[in-house]
């Protein structure tokens, strides 16, 4: 019995769909736009997005232009963003605005233009040209909307931009250390402090720069070592100095005894 209610219940769902797919192929077929606009807009109430799409994307021409191509193209952009197309989403929401800028959906669409960047947005390990491209945009949605009710979630999505940009900024200036290119480290480094001067993430780079700093001296050819040495006895003071209470700092101190060391033998090697 129980298989029996089953299946009849699994021809019942099989139904039920066909008599839907039918329904909408009837709409699709219709010539009349206000018939699909209707069908589009109750799709999309239901929160099938798929369907209220197809339907939307084939008036879009012919109503554009209308009171109702407003509220087709701005549900259009919200389809492709619930479907999780976020560039195109963002493109669509970009050009409503652009078409209808006087419109009440105006600031909304501004902002889920700038915020489809921002999901769109990428893990820290890969590109994150949306990341910069989601903070820019957004920053002008604070400076063209300063009251706007969308402003405590765009400083939101500012500032976590921000978090994935100096993350991803950490993880390539410590690459180098990794594949031991000493120099271009340091280099990185000293570009992270430039461009994330608050980051939580100073204090260990400040330590291994002078790690990568020790490292570079130590493979250099001896008439290059004074000087490689000297640089990492500059760059622990300066860990000293910026973070005196660092956990880094015994670790540090051996190198720097050792960079002493180093430059002693140096200096009496070329005074004998």
């Amino acid at each position: 019995m129980t298989g029996r209610l089953f299946i009849s219940f699994g021809v019942a769902i099989c139904l039920l769909l066909a008599s839907s797919c039918s329904n909408f192929r009837k709409i699709q077929k219709s010539e009349d736009w206000r018939i699909k606009y209707d069908a589009g807009l109750n799709y999309y109430n239901k929160k099938d997005y798929y369907h209220t799409a197809l339907l939307f994307e084939e008036i879009l021409p012919v109503v554009r232009g209308l009171p109702e191509g407003e509220k087709v193209e701005f549900y259009l952009a919200y389809c492709q963003y619930y479907e999780k197309t976020y560039l195109l989403a963002s493109n669509q929401f970009k050009t409503f605005f652009e078409t209808y800028g006087r419109s009440s959906l105006a600031q909304e669409a501004y902002f889920m233009y700038a915020y489809s960047l921002y999901v769109a947005s990428p893990d820290t390990n890969l590109d994150q040209k949306s990341s910069i491209e989601a903070m820019a945009a957004m920053q002008n949605f604070l400076n063209r909307f300063s009251e706007s009710t969308f402003r405590e979630k765009a400083v939101e999505v500012i500032t976590a931009s921000q978090l994935k940009l100096e993350k991803k900024g950490y993880d390539n200036a410590k690459q180098y250390l990794k594949i031991k290119i000493y120099k271009a480290a340091v280099i990185a480094f000293d570009n992270f402090k430039k461009s994330f001067p608050d980051s939580k993430y100073l204090e260990e780079l400040a330590y291994l720069k002078v790690l990568a700093e020790y490292k570079f001296a130590m493979q250099s050819f001896q008439h290059l070592q004074s000087d490689r040495f000297t640089l990492v006895v500059a760059f622990y003071q300066e860990l000293v100095d910026n973070f005196p209470n660092s956990t880094y700092l015994k670790e540090a101190e051996k190198m720097y005894s050792e960079s002493l060391s180093q430059l002693n033998k140096l200096k009496t090697n070329k005074n004998s």
